[in-house]
């Protein structure tokens, strides 16, 4: 039988997802009555998806999302929860992420806050684009250990080439003045390169406070808020069922 020798070539030159359906090909009766060009294209068609299904796997393991199951097509936009459709829409066609502008996700603890910006930055990965999740806190515990043992330019490479960069829970940890130089070397190495995405509890009239130095905040805010779409979550905790179902008149889930 010629059929091992024409599955080892193909897995040898990385066609494993034509492999596996060219032997489909071979067990299913119905496939003879095919003509060799649309074989031929199911096979091609095969090759495409599990690339492409191989790609977002690998997107999705580099980017260590928080939530990784949440998806933007799973919000549901109440008047109750300030998750406006109309932007929602204009966001989930990509455009902002091209244009290398970034995206401030505010509202009180439970609001549903990283669910939304964990959406977002699944679908930049089923999009194709790389992406990183990353808590501020850890984030400042990062820098000083690659600052420790001589990664930092790597760190910051990284960091700087990831096309979407989420970072959860802004405003949460306290700032030194080496955590503020750090962040302002970060946001300038992806000023006008990549999009940013930001979680905070802190309304974004306060983070100028909350970074503390004023030549600093100033130079951070510049490259952060000017070009930023803004998404103001309202209403109660998601996690309290009883007023999260009555907030958005259907149930809890922080998808809402």
């Amino acid at each position: 039988m010629l059929n091992e020798p024409t599955l080892d070539k193909l897995r040898s030159l990385r066609l494993s997802g034509m492999a596996d359906a060219w032997l489909a090909q071979q067990q299913d009766p119905e496939a003879a009555g095919l003509s060799f060009d649309e074989r031929l294209a199911l096979l091609v068609d095969a090759e495409a998806l599990d690339r492409e299904n191989r790609r977002l796997k690998r997107l999705m393991r580099a980017a260590k999302l928080r939530l990784p199951s949440a998806c933007i097509e799973d919000l549901r936009c109440s008047p109750g929860r300030g998750l406006d459709r109309g932007l929602v829409r204009q966001l989930a066609g990509g455009r902002w992420l091209q244009e290398r502008r970034n995206l401030l996700i505010t509202g009180k603890t439970g609001t549903g806050k990283t669910y939304v910006a964990c959406a977002f930055g699944q679908h930049a990965c089923r999009n194709g684009k790389t992406t990183l999740y990353r808590r501020l806190s850890l984030l400042l515990q990062e820098f000083v250990r690659a600052r420790a043992d001589g990664s930092y330019g790597k760190l910051l490479r990284d960091l700087a080439r990831a096309e979407l960069l989420v970072i959860d829970d802004w405003g949460i940890a306290s700032l030194d003045d080496i955590g503020r130089r750090d962040l302002l070397e970060l946001f300038d190495a992806r000023h006008g390169l990549a999009s940013t995405a930001v979680t905070s509890q802190l309304p974004v009239k306060h983070w100028h406070e909350y970074i503390g130095e004023p030549t600093v905040a100033d130079a951070i805010l510049d490259r952060l808020v000017h070009n930023a779409f803004r998404i103001e979550l309202t209403g109660p905790s998601m996690r309290d069922p009883e007023r999260a179902a009555e907030a958005s008149g259907s149930s809890s889930d922080p998808r809402e």
